[in-house]
């Protein structure tokens, strides 16, 4: 089977969020089960020819008024090939997000089908992730491509806030225009949905969890285009993600003070001290750390931890970047409280894996989670996390039901609330904490039920192959 995967993102060479995670991970599992997969990413400012080995395979090619060149690299330890779109009018910045974001991702697209008969790469998927790709679907339709004409398509909604909402009007490039006007002839408004007309075109839809599957098609999750999900119901698939599970690996991870294994987890208290002495904490290898590593915007619920919080018997230790409102929120409640709270406002993967091995808690109180990394993550490190029953994190978390004795617990990971309140947050972390110091037993079986969780890749891989193939059977 041939695969082309379709994206904004791809780690190592182009990273803003997880969906660049994903894409860095994913192909190499499906690779791996013996597809061939490749991927193609435009060519931006910051990605360094010479550094990554990339070679250039076509020069001078016609798109859209534009010269592009077609590079090839592959995935870092892998022999997934990569396809890199060059074209200075559109990616000669180093971000990878800029004003005219649908303008450049829908050039990107085009490129892409254009350049695949020049390369004699016949797919019979192309898998797109979010709006910036959503287009492909439809351009295969519309576009007299013979090539092409057998190969299906997959869109993967990783979070139905970005939609690439605009106006044909505000395209600076004629000829996209007139590919806009051709995909979009029957709309009767000038205002155009990337998102929207990916979904109603490509012959499958996934998310990255069922539950998120689910909640986009209601009023308080689908964004204002439930209904259209709702119509396309039937081809609606939710695949959780995965974690790099050799990265994220407590027993050769190098960020981390003290290595140890589901065998050795006594060990996992020396990444504690350490933690609470370079972030200059209390140091007692008894008292609770309480962890969060996370984007600090309003979809991860950070409003929710107040000065209240503080009388926990624990210390909360923050790593993250977003929202100046958020970011000042966390700060503020640290000045206060040096002595129980550190605020870390950063984007330090070393911390952030200390964070991982020195936690005992880890929060996630998120108002909505299509997948989420960071509890999978935490589990591994033995982190036990008391998050929000919504998305991924509902389907990954088993919750610890206090009012079942420990027998009935016995697959429990963590623990979930449901209403998105200071209250029920506050109540779920005072009985975890509460667990913690009293009931050292159960507390152990969370952990080791959560380390013993199978979050690799090769999971979300094998899922997606058989979407794959009953696409094209």
């Amino acid at each position: 089977m041939k695969i082309l995967m379709l994206s904004s993102e791809l780690a190592p060479f182009a990273k803003v969020g997880g969906l660049a995670d994903v894409m860095g991970s994913l192909p190499k599992a499906i690779k791996k089960q013996g597809a061939d997969v490749r991927l193609a990413l435009p060519l931006y400012g910051n990605i360094n020819i010479k550094k990554q080995k990339l070679k250039r395979v076509l020069s001078n090619i016609k798109v859209a008024g534009c010269n592009v060149n077609i590079w090839q690299g592959k995935i870092p330890n892998s022999k997934v090939i990569v396809y890199f779109v060059e074209c200075k009018k559109y990616f000669c910045k180093k971000q990878v997000y800029c004003d005219n974001n649908q303008e450049r991702f829908l050039f990107f697209s085009i490129s892409i089908l254009q350049i695949l008969f020049l390369i004699n790469f016949k797919p019979d998927i192309i898998h797109c992730n979010d709006y910036h790709t959503a287009l492909i679907p439809s351009l295969l339709k519309n576009l007299d491509n013979n090539f092409l004409k057998e190969t299906k398509t997959i869109l993967t909604i990783h979070n139905l806030q970005f939609q690439g909402k605009t106006k044909i009007k505000n395209f600076s490039n004629q000829y996209l225009k007139k590919y806009l006007e051709q995909i979009f002839s029957k709309e009767k408004s000038e205002n155009i949905n990337f998102m929207v007309n990916g979904i109603l075109n490509s012959n499958a839809i996934s998310t990255v969890s069922k539950t998120y599957a689910k909640e986009i098609t209601t009023k308080k999750f689908g964004e204002g285009i439930e209904n259209i999900i709702k119509s396309k119901k039937k081809n609606l698939y939710g695949v959780v993600n995965g974690i790099d599970v050799d990265f994220f690996n407590p027993q050769t991870d190098k960020y981390i003070k003290q290595k140890y294994s589901i065998k050795t987890l006594n060990k996992k208290t020396e990444n504690k001290v350490y933690l609470q002495k370079i972030l200059g904490l209390p140091i007692d290898k008894n008292k609770a750390i309480v962890g969060l590593v996370s984007r600090l915007v309003w979809q991860k619920g950070i409003e929710l931890f107040s000065e209240k919080f503080a009388r926990l018997n624990c210390q909360f230790v923050f790593l993250g970047t977003g929202e100046k409102k958020y970011e000042d929120h966390l700060k503020k409640i640290a000045r206060k409280y040096s002595d129980k709270i550190s605020v870390n406002i950063m984007f330090d993967i070393k911390l952030a894996n200390q964070i991982y091995a020195g936690s005992d808690i880890f929060l996630m109180p998120s108002r909505f989670e299509p997948c989420g990394l960071g509890q999978l993550i935490a589990m591994r490190y033995g982190a036990v996390p008391v998050a929000r029953a919504t998305g991924g994190l509902k389907d990954t978390i088993e919750n610890f039901n206090f009012k079942k004795a420990i027998v009935k617990n016995k697959k429990a990971t963590g623990f979930v609330f449901n209403k998105f309140s200071l209250i029920a947050f506050y109540r779920k972390l005072n009985n975890a904490i509460n667990l913690y110091y009293n009931d050292k037993k159960s507390w152990k079986k969370i952990q080791l039920n959560g380390i013993k969780s199978d979050f690799s890749w090769d999971n979300s891989a094998k899922q997606y192959l058989d979407l794959y193939k009953k696409l094209i059977k």
